[in-house]
């Protein structure tokens, strides 16, 4: 994980209007959020795994559910997932659960980022604070 510094970090935003504006730029709300926080995410390539911009946010006021909910920005940061060629070594038997767990677990969840990913994070960002300031 390598963290990006931004002078959108700290910034608060109307959730629904932020997701709007970075649905735009090909942003999507990633899948691990909770009733506080979460993570808008950028797949940046998916050579080798995956490689991701992911700004976090956090609720300051309602809950992220809700329609009205304001958000502070935290540090952006890129995050590179590495998987496995194959199929899980643990993957259940049988047509139901198979259908499920099929796809091998990452060989390493927070793998090195490699320099092209940084440049090309810092420039999302800067795109970013453009967009936003």
């Amino acid at each position: 994980m390598i963290e990006i510094s931004s002078s959108l970090e700290g910034k608060q935003y109307p959730l629904y209007d932020l997701e709007l504006e970075l649905k735009q730029l090909g942003y999507t709300i990633g899948g691990n959020w909770d009733y506080d926080h979460g993570y808008f995410d950028y797949l940046m390539d998916d050579d080798d795994g995956y490689h991701f911009l992911r700004i976090p946010f956090r609720a300051v006021d309602g809950q992220l559910d809700a329609h009205n909910a304001t958000v502070k920005l935290g540090r952006p940061f890129i995050l590179t997932h590495k998987y496995k060629e194959g199929l899980d070594d643990h993957a259940a038997i049988g047509n139901f659960q198979a259908s499920f767990n099929q796809f091998s677990e990452p060989a390493e969840k927070d793998a090195d980022v490699l320099e092209p990913y940084v440049q090309l994070g810092e420039t999302l960002i800067q795109e970013l604070e453009r967009r936003l300031n």
